[in-house]
């Protein structure tokens, strides 16, 4: 019998309930790796459990009430729907799992319960990240590297560290907002998750990091890895795609956590100048969420529907994740079939 390749994708993680208590044991998994929050660990213990947990824990679980569904977290059910479809479009030949970084099913938990594991010919892991980031996609690597050195995995291994220049990923997030009118609104903002700027400092071994737009204005074998000049160059290629202007959209972070600086400009402060210089309606694409989940779900489509109309606005909406659909289906397909190896 012939081999099968096994592909493992990994997403960022969500609590198993809306529950305060659910939602404390996400955020303290969570908030205590050492590439999301980057100080001295008893520093971090402290912060995290003793001050953000125990007070953002309540309010965290009434949004997830907001859009837990009768089937579970979104991004839980999308990640696992993408494996699914993933599976039937690749056959027989392939075999495919999914795990969360942060609560359940473990990355450790889904390898030790694989009982073909050692039986397969390669391993693919996909963090399903598209832009890479020390907090999301370093952070996963990892701890994959130490669940694989500890668990003595003897297959080749093969891991897909970013696929924000993937054309089929770009065509993919085009495709999402199919049947969008564009001159319906007035302005079109590509919202990426925020980073702190010392992640994206700590993170160049060019030397030539300089935070902004000229540093970001183009991709090069010296910032290919920086995170805020991925999230510009995948929404420069989709605008390309959809033959949207330059000054047609804008590109910007949201989800900043605490006082220190994070990467610009700031979703909501960009909103409020929408609203104020007299825009009435936005279009909002999530590129670095492949999955709909609280960030997209909430924060774009009600909090910062409720931010434009503090400013005069009328209306954001939210284009739809990639989720389980086909061309993002055939985009992680494409990625697990690539040939390269790079060993864990």
């Amino acid at each position: 019998m012939k081999q099968k390749t096994g592909i493992l994708l990994i997403n960022l993680g969500t609590p198993d309930s809306p529950s305060v208590g659910d939602v404390r044991t996400y955020l303290r998994e969570f908030l205590m790796d050492p590439y999301v929050i980057d100080i001295p660990l008893w520093k971090r213990f402290l912060l995290v459990n003793f001050i953000i947990a125990p007070f953002r824990a309540p309010k965290s679980a009434k949004l997830y009430k907001e859009i837990w569904t009768k089937d579970g977290s979104p991004l839980l059910i999308h990640t696992r729907n993408l494996a699914t479809r993933l599976e039937e479009t690749l056959g027989e030949s392939h075999q495919v799992k999914w795990a969360m970084r942060y609560q359940h099913p473990g990355i450790g938990e889904t390898i030790t319960q694989w009982k073909e594991l050692h039986d397969l010919s390669e391993l693919v892991v996909i963090p399903l990240y598209p832009q890479p980031a020390s907090s999301s996609t370093t952070s996963t690597i990892e701890l994959v590297r130490r669940i694989f050195k500890k668990y003595s995995l003897k297959i080749p291994v093969r891991i897909v560290d970013k696929f924000y220049d993937h054309p089929s990923y770009l065509d993919a997030v085009a495709a999402s907002a199919s049947g969008i009118s564009f001159a319906e609104y007035d302005h079109i903002l590509f919202s990426f998750h925020g980073v702190p700027e010392r992640h994206i400092l700590k993170d160049d071994h060019s030397g030539v990091c300089r935070i902004n737009d000229s540093c970001c204005g183009q991709i090069s074998e010296k910032n290919e890895k920086c995170y805020r000049a991925a999230c510009f160059h995948t929404a420069r290629e989709v605008a390309k795609r959809l033959r949207i202007p330059d000054n047609g959209f804008t590109v910007c972070f949201q989800s900043r956590l605490g006082s220190d600086p994070w990467v610009q400009p700031y979703t909501d402060k960009v909103i409020e100048e929408m609203g104020r210089k007299g825009n009435k309606k936005l279009l909002v694409f999530s590129p670095a969420f492949v999955a709909d989940c609280l960030e997209t779900i909430y924060e774009i489509g009600v909090e910062y529907q409720e931010l434009f109309q503090q400013f005069g606005g009328e209306k954001v909406t939210l284009v739809p994740g990639l989720n389980d659909r086909p061309e993002w289906v055939q985009t992680v397909a494409e990625l697990a079939l690539q040939s390269e190896q790079q060993p864990a």
